[in-house]
């Protein structure tokens, strides 16, 4: 077949397997697109061919994906709006080399059927570890994610993470592909043993949830992108999250104390030096409450000069205490910083955040120690999409809290959003509590189950009493290194399959 039919095909194939994504949530037609896939590498001669048909079906694979980025230029004035489809377009290009990377390495050494799916799945795993880590990396959405609906596979995640979920969606891709093309008793046969292998995993996973901890509310007040950063109505905004705040606490009279949990920026001052702001907010808390909430602080030079700030999560007392922070370490280029400035002004891009100054970025991963309530890690945003790099494996908490603005990405960004952070909490065996100021606010088990949420676009508070943590999984002892066994296991099971073939030992298998 030639380029000219085969690269659209692999395009509209890419988008079909992205429906598999919230919030359509149709994963059959991830595996359907893969297996369009597979047919398609068929038909491509060479390593070149075959990274110009994964780059294709990569490419339509991320413009559906990715479309909520799109969303976020409609709310700055520094860039026309129209830009954000030239950067959907723009990352989508850039994202699909992977897969290109992915096929070529594929083409290059597996010709037999079972080898290449094998191997295909092998590659393509090695590819999203690289997009999740090279130029800052970018994990958004992997193939695993869509598991999720079926929850007896997304349990798998606990041991081999979601790099291995997109394996497993790879594997069933390819079966479907050789029961249609070639022997449908392999291809039925070996995606038997896959759902075997998913079943009896998952049964050795699965468990009772344990007994719950304290009561726990996720605010969530439905502020818009576009009146957030609004003066004029800044203080309306302030009220209305000590509002919704006092009448959550207020629901529970004689409850223990609770946790509370604001968005991320929902504190637009910094509060470290202004005790009249702590003091308001305090007064929303009855004795022994904390609240979490997103904030800002300043970062000043040896002369006093602002140098940066940082995107912060807080915890405040009743009495106006602050007992910790959080600084976000995991920036968002053209975000949160501009880098080469310089160069980036000159070509008219700037920052999509609000203010001239560029965030400056935490150390890292870490566990702050709450009074009277259990240890919590923190993630801001974006960070919570990062698999193996969400806990202080040193100083593992009880549970994650995940603060995040997605008011900026439209219908699509935050329950995809959201489904990473379920991933997340299978992945660690840990709860996830999240607050956003437009929704998907959830309360999330160390299974993945959402225990209660809110809808996009309203306004309220997600409470129930905080899930309990799970003993530490494969995964959240070994990171990807489980993956990476899985990986090599699959790699060197379809290059024996392989070379057998070529040493006349097996025909088609």
């Amino acid at each position: 077949m030639n380029a000219a039919r085969r690269l659209p095909l692999a395009a509209a194939a890419g988008a079909v397997a992205a429906l598999g994504f919230e919030p359509w949530g149709l994963w059959p037609l991830s595996i359907a697109g893969l297996a369009g896939l597979f047919w398609l590498i068929e038909r491509t001669s060479g390593a070149r061919g075959g990274f110009a048909t994964g780059w294709a079906f990569g490419w339509g694979h991320f413009v559906v994906s990715l479309t909520w980025i799109a969303t976020a230029f409609t709310y700055q004035a520094k860039m026309p709006a129209w830009l954000g489809w030239v950067a959907v377009v723009g990352l989508a290009m850039f994202l699909a080399l992977y897969a290109g990377l992915a096929v070529a390495l594929t083409q290059r050494l597996a010709r037999q059927p079972v080898a290449r799916v094998l191997v295909l799945a092998a590659a393509w795993m090695a590819g999203e570890w690289l997009r999740g880590h090279l130029f800052t990396g970018f994990a958004w959405n992997p193939l695993g994610v869509a598991w999720l609906a079926t929850p007896i596979v997304a349990q798998l995640a606990s041991l081999v993470g979601g790099l291995g979920l997109s394996a497993l969606m790879v594997l069933a891709g390819g079966t479907v592909w050789l029961g249609a093309q070639h022997n449908r008793t392999t291809a039925v046969a070996t995606f038997g043993a896959i759902c075997g292998f998913a079943v009896l995993a998952s049964a050795l996973v699965v468990v009772d949830p344990p007994a719950s901890g304290p009561p726990i509310h996720l605010i969530q007040p439905n502020i818009g992108q576009g009146e957030k950063y609004d003066a004029a109505v800044a203080e309306a905004h302030l009220r209305r999250y000590l509002a919704l705040t006092t009448g959550a606490l207020a629901r529970q009279p004689g409850a223990p104390p609770s946790l509370v949990v604001w968005p991320e920026s929902s504190v637009l001052e910094p509060v470290e030096d202004d005790t009249a702001l702590r003091l308001r907010l305090a007064s929303a808390l009855r004795p022994g409450d904390l609240l979490l909430f997103g904030g800002v602080a300043v970062v000043r030079d040896a002369q006093g000069f602002v140098r940066a700030v940082t995107n912060s999560l807080y915890v405040l007392d009743h009495a106006a205490r602050l007992h910790g922070r959080y600084d976000k370490a995991h920036l968002v280029p053209l975000g949160e910083y501009v880098p080469l400035r310089p160069l980036m002004e000159r070509l008219g891009l700037a920052r999509l955040a609000a203010g001239d100054i560029d965030f400056a970025a935490g150390p890292g991963p870490a566990t702050l120690a709450l009074p009277g309530f259990p240890a919590v890690g923190a993630q801001i945003c974006y960070e919570i999409i990062f698999p193996a790099a969400v806990v202080d494996a040193r100083h593992r908490p009880a549970w994650l809290v995940n603060i995040s603005n997605d008011a900026w990405f439209g219908p699509t960004g935050p329950p995809q959003h959201l489904a990473q952070a379920r991933l997340r909490a299978i992945e660690e065996g840990l709860p996830v509590a999240r607050a956003t100021p437009t929704g998907l606010n959830a309360l999330i088990d160390a299974q993945g189950h959402v225990l209660g949420s809110l809808p996009l676009g309203s306004s309220g508070v997600v409470s129930g009493l905080l899930p309990a943590a799970r003993p530490p999984t494969v995964f959240a002892r070994f990171g990807h290194a489980t993956s990476a066994v899985l990986g090599l296991l699959l790699l060197t099971a379809g290059m024996v399959i392989d070379r057998r073939r070529n040493l006349g030992f097996a025909t088609v298998i």
